[in-house]
C-alpha cells in the first residue's frame, strides 16, 4: 500500500471518534422546560444539565486534529514533494479540496450547535404575559456535523491514499543543459 498505513489509520480513527462523539452529543442535546417562581409572578426557562457542549467541542478539536495529521503528512500537498503526473495526482487534487469543504461544513454545524447549547437564556417574563422562549439546539444540527465529520474522514483517507500513490518512486527529471562539442 502507498503511504503509511499508521498514519492513514490515525486519521481515519481521529475522525471516526469525532463522528462519534457528534452523534452523542445529537442525542444528549439540552432541553428546557418553563418553570413559575414561588409566588407565580415570573416565568423562566429551567435546562437540564447536558453534554452535548463537551461531546461536541472534543468532536471539533479531533476533527481539526485528523485534518492537521492529514496536511502534515503530505506536506499540506501543495508545499510537499513532486507528484507523478497522472489519474492518482487528479483525483488527490480532488479529493483534497473535497475534504477541506466537507471539513469545513462539518466545522461549522459542530460550532453553531456547540455555541448555541451552550448559550442558556435567562428571560424571564411576568406570569400573564408571553412566556419566554427557551431556545435549545435544533434536532440534526449536531448530526449534520457528524455526517459531515464521517464524509471527512473517508475523504481524507483517500486523499492520504492517492496522494501517496502518487508520491511513491516518482523522480524529477534533472534539468540538463547540453554541453557536448557537437551541440
Amino acid at each position: 500500500m502507498a503511504g503509511s498505513t499508521a498514519v492513514l489509520a490515525a486519521i481515519l480513527l481521529i475522525d471516526l471518534v469525532a463522528f462519534g462523539l457528534a452523534i452523542g452529543a445529537e442525542q444528549s442535546r439540552p432541553s428546557a422546560s418553563l418553570e413559575t417562581d414561588a409566588r407565580k409572578e415570573w416565568t423562566y426557562c429551567v435546562y437540564r444539565p447536558d453534554a452535548a457542549t463537551g461531546m461536541a467541542g472534543a468532536a471539533l478539536a479531533l476533527l481539526l486534529v485528523g485534518q492537521a495529521v492529514a496536511a502534515v503528512a503530505s506536506r499540506c500537498f501543495c508545499c510537499g514533494a513532486a507528484l507523478r503526473p497522472g489519474g492518482a495526482r487528479g483525483c488527490a487534487l480532488m479529493l483534497f479540496l473535497s475534504s477541506w469543504l466537507t471539513f469545513l461544513i462539518a466545522e461549522a454545524c459542530l460550532l453553531a450547535g456547540l455555541v448555541q447549547s451552550a448559550y442558556h437564556t435567562g428571560y424571564r417574563t411576568v406570569i400573564f404575559e408571553n412566556p419566554p422562549d427557551c431556545e435549545t439546539v435544533r434536532r440534526g444540527t449536531f448530526g449534520a456535523g457528524a455526517a459531515f465529520a464521517l464524509i471527512t474522514g473517508v475523504l481524507t483517507g483517500f486523499y492520504y491514499y492517492n496522494f501517496s500513490k502518487a508520491r511513491v518512486a516518482y523522480q524529477r527529471p534533472e534539468a540538463a543543459i547540453g554541453m557536448s562539442r557537437y551541440s
